[in-house]
Parts: C-alpha cells; sequence; structure tokens
C-alpha cells in the first residue's frame, strides 16, 4: 500500500499540494450549481424551460469568464485572477440565494457563472507550471479525485439540506469558496512565465496573443470533439434530475443516486494513471467518450432507482478514463507562454457545454421525449469517438513539436551568457 500511495501521489511540489487542498475544501461545499435546476422548478416554481435558460445563462457567463480568465492569467497573473474570481463568486452566491425574481435570478446566475469560471484557466494554468511533465496525468487525476470526493459528500449532504432550507446551499458555497480564495491568497505564489522570449539575437519580443491559440486547427479540432462529449456529461445537472422528478423520486434521491459518480471516482481515479499510462491517449479518450455515451443511453430504460445507479456507474467509468486524459493533452498542446488562453478555451468548452446542454436537453425532452434525448446521447458520443481516433495522429506530432521547442527555448535559455 505504502508502494502504491507513493506511486500515486509521491513527488509531487508543494504548491501542486495546496493547489489540491483547496480543491477538496471547494468542493466540499460546491451545493448549488448541482440543485439549481430542482431549486428553480420545486423552490420557485419556474417552468422546466425557464430552469434551463437560468443554467444557460450560468454557462454563458461562463463563457465570458473562461475567456477573460484565461487572458487575465497570462497578462495578469495566476494568482490575481484567482482571487478576484474566486472572491467575486462568493458574493455572488450568496446574492443568489436571497433574490427572488426571476429576473433577478437570472442575472446573478449569469455573473456568478462568469466569475465562477474565470478561475478555471488560470488554477489549470498554474498546476501546469507547477508540475512536470511526466508527473501531469497523476496530478490531474489526483486533482480530479480530490473534486469527486468533495462532489460525493455535497451532493448526499445537499439532498438532505434542500429538504430544510435551500438558503442554507447557497451559504455553506460561499463559505468553502471564501476559505479557498484565503488558501489562495496566503499559501499560494505567482507562477506565471515571462511575457517576453527571445529571438535567439539577444532581443526580445512580446509573447503570441490569443490569435496565435485560435489559429491551432490542431487544437480547435480536438474542442469540437470535446464539446461533444460535454454536452452529453453535462446532462447530469439538468435533464437528469428532471428526469426523475418526473418519474416520482424525490431531491434526496438524486442525490444519493448523483453521489455514486463521486463515491466510484473517490474510490477509483488513483488507479486510472496505472491503467493508461503510456497508452495512446487518442484510444484513451475515444474509448471513454463511447462509454460515457452508453451510460446516457441507458437512462432511457431506467425505471427504478437502482437503474438510475447503473446508468451513473457507466458513465462514471468513462469520465475517470477522460477527465486526466483530457487535461494532459491540453498541457501537451499549450505553448508555455500561452497556457492561460489555452485553458482558457478548453474550460469554454465546459461553458459552453453547460449553456447549451440544459437547453437543447430540455427541449429534447419537452418536444421529443426520454428516448429521443438519451438515444441522441449515445449517438452524438459515438460520432465524437470516431472523431477522436482520426484527429489522433495529428495531434500525437502537435504534442511532439511543442516538446522539442520547449526543450530547446530551455537549451537556449542556459547557454545565454549573464553580462554586467
Amino acid at each position: 500500500m505504502r508502494g502504491w500511495l507513493r506511486q500515486a501521489a509521491g513527488g509531487l511540489p508543494r504548491q501542486f499540494w495546496f493547489l489540491w487542498t483547496g480543491t477538496l475544501i471547494n468542493r466540499l461545499g460546491a451545493f448549488v450549481v448541482i440543485f439549481l435546476s430542482i431549486y428553480l422548478t420545486s423552490d420557485r416554481h419556474f417552468t422546466q424551460s425557464q430552469a434551463g435558460l437560468v443554467l444557460g445563462l450560468y454557462g454563458v457567463g461562463g463563457a465570458v469568464g473562461t475567456m477573460t480568465g484565461g487572458v487575465l492569467a497570462d497578462r495578469w497573473g495566476r494568482r490575481p485572477t484567482m482571487l478576484t474570481a474566486q472572491f467575486g463568486a462568493a458574493a455572488l452566491m450568496l446574492a443568489l440565494g436571497f433574490a427572488h425574481s426571476y429576473a433577478q435570478i437570472a442575472v446573478t446566475t449569469l455573473l456568478l457563472g462568469l466569475f465562477s469560471e474565470a478561475v478555471r484557466p488560470a488554477f489549470s494554468a498554474m498546476m501546469v507550471d507547477v508540475v512536470p511533465e511526466k508527473d501531469r496525468v497523476r496530478a490531474f487525476s489526483l486533482n480530479y479525485w480530490a473534486i469527486n470526493l468533495g462532489f460525493a459528500l455535497s451532493a448526499v449532504a445537499a439532498g438532505f439540506a434542500a429538504q430544510f432550507d435551500y438558503l442554507l446551499l447557497f451559504v455553506v458555497d460561499a463559505g468553502t469558496t471564501v476559505i479557498t480564495a484565503t488558501i489562495t491568497a496566503i499559501f499560494l505564489a505567482e507562477t506565471r512565465p515571462a511575457r517576453t522570449h527571445s529571438t535567439g539575437t539577444g532581443s526580445a519580443v512580446r509573447a503570441p496573443g490569443m490569435g496565435a491559440a485560435l489559429k491551432d486547427r490542431v487544437f480547435l479540432v480536438y474542442l469540437l470533439l470535446s464539446l461533444a462529449s460535454v454536452l452529453v456529461v453535462m446532462q447530469h445537472m439538468s435533464t437528469l434530475p428532471i428526469a426523475m422528478l418526473a418519474d416520482g423520486f424525490p431531491a434526496s434521491t438524486f442525490g444519493l443516486v448523483i453521489a455514486v459518480n463521486g463515491v466510484l471516482i473517490v474510490a477509483g481515479q488513483l488507479f486510472v494513471p496505472r491503467i493508461i499510462g503510456g497508452r495512446d491517449s487518442a484510444r484513451v479518450l475515444s474509448l471513454a467518450t463511447l462509454i460515457i455515451g452508453a451510460g446516457f443511453g441507458l437512462v432511457a430504460l431506467a425505471e427504478s432507482a437502482w437503474m438510475y445507479v447503473l446508468t451513473v456507474i457507466i458513465w462514471t467509468l468513462g469520465e475517470m478514463l477522460q477527465s486526466p486524459s483530457n487535461a494532459a493533452t491540453v498541457a501537451a498542446l499549450s505553448p508555455p507562454a500561452l497556457r492561460g488562453r489555452y485553458q482558457g478555451l478548453h474550460s469554454l468548452i465546459w461553458s459552453l457545454g453547460t449553456a447549451l446542454a440544459p437547453i437543447l436537453g430540455g427541449l429534447a425532452l419537452q418536444k421529443a421525449g426520454d428516448a429521443a434525448l438519451w438515444g441522441g446521447c449515445f449517438a452524438l458520443c459515438a460520432i465524437a469517438a470516431v472523431g477522436q481516433l482520426l484527429a489522433g495522429p495529428a495531434r500525437a506530432r502537435r504534442a511532439e513539436q511543442q516538446r522539442r521547442a520547449a526543450e530547446m527555448e530551455t537549451h537556449q535559455s542556459n547557454m545565454t551568457p549573464i553580462t554586467g
């Protein structure tokens, strides 16, 4: 056991563990977004389409936030971007809990999405900055493990807390966000690389900007394929709870069912690096996407709580394979000077998915029914799985180019004479 723990968690930098701790604390109180659709339909008595629109506005705000956060992480710095986003998100979380009218809730949710998601690219860029390439799959697996340990505990606690007072969810969520921001302020140092790079002739030029990232066709294809799986995965926060409510299950049952996702990841995620280590990332991502599609496709057949649990187990297995592979792929494709922007674009895909998934899923559920929604989820993932295989060789070549460029830049930096 000691040898396995050393292999899974040993040798990682001190700053990584502060990031990891902040993630765990924040996720232990991440109540609101999970239960927002239930809160809006059961406590505020909005329609399914109104609830879907509010969740979509969270995604729209998140899309703006991830792009802004990515640029600020490269220009302003990882740490100040994280602090601004975290304290802003805590304040807006409380404001959302006290909002009553539909307009107030919609606007506050939009702003909450902006601040909450702005922290993601800065956080991910800092993790890539401090963790060596050979350890990144392990590091991202450990961080994903922390996310889901907190998720498993918070989902169960929130399900029962919602039966007493929904406001408690907002207060606890805001409090854990403030604690995470405090850890950032006290224990995390800035890690942003220099914004200029040598031309090899002794002069310096400004690092390229967002335009260079947007012209990277290999990365853009990867983002498009990722969006397909995100649209499916995000149904667990929008149409899945609505479907369970329609089948007569209370919010507490949904909390227990969805907690299986976190429990399974906590139990098995640390074994994933050994399983996928050294394997072709395109094949891993393809298989993971197909498993996710199968899990959500089977929701069409679910009638009992245990059937819902089985579907969660299946798509969670795909998610466990996909998450560290996704993070390592983005890190491998990102030039050091553009890590914040690349992470911002990757986070943007999740924000777009968060915005589009409840809208598209809610419309499909309301207009076409369960079979069309969940069958469409499987079909979309199957197409994305084929795309991952086809795009894999180009990504491997680009990752190798980035690796060689980084080694050359390091070599040139070491060879530069120091003058007085």
